[in-house]
């Protein structure tokens, strides 16, 4: 399945395996979901994945943003989102979903008002895994 998700998955899914958040992690390890971004969105992973302040492991974001590079979808040339945001640095990702029709994964539903989304799909990481129906980790 194709899926734009936000950075603070990411983080949320590196510095805990469990939960949803972790789950989403894993299934981008292993291409079990495919993950869709530009390169605002990957060059945003990489600097936010790379906070010393955050404690991730070197190695585990380099697995991470490989397996990202390998099984998901870049995506170039996507029309510039111009919806009112909260965040303007949120726009990519829904950019990037409105060109693919994927849907977008995040902890922060208050970063993508309703008004700002248009017909964009916007899901909690809860909501993702409970709509792709797998409770436990993809299988690696």
């Amino acid at each position: 399945m194709k899926v734009v998700v936000d950075t603070n998955v990411l983080v949320a899914g590196l510095l805990s395996a469990t939960g949803p958040p972790g789950w989403i992690v894993e299934a981008a390890l292993c291409g079990y979901i495919e993950p869709v971004f530009d390169m605002a969105i990957r060059q945003e992973y990489e600097e936010v994945l790379r906070r010393s302040e955050l404690g991730l492991t070197p190695s585990r974001v380099d697995d991470l943003l490989a397996a990202v590079d390998t099984f998901g979808m870049q995506v170039v040339g996507a029309a510039p989102w111009s919806a009112g945001l909260p965040d303007p640095d949120d726009a990519p990702f829904l950019a990037v979903a409105a060109a693919t029709g994927s849907v977008v994964v995040t902890g922060n539903l208050r970063h993508y008002p309703p008004r700002g989304r248009r017909d964009v799909v916007v899901l909690t990481p809860r909501q993702f895994v409970d709509l792709v129906g797998e409770p436990n980790p993809p299988p690696a």
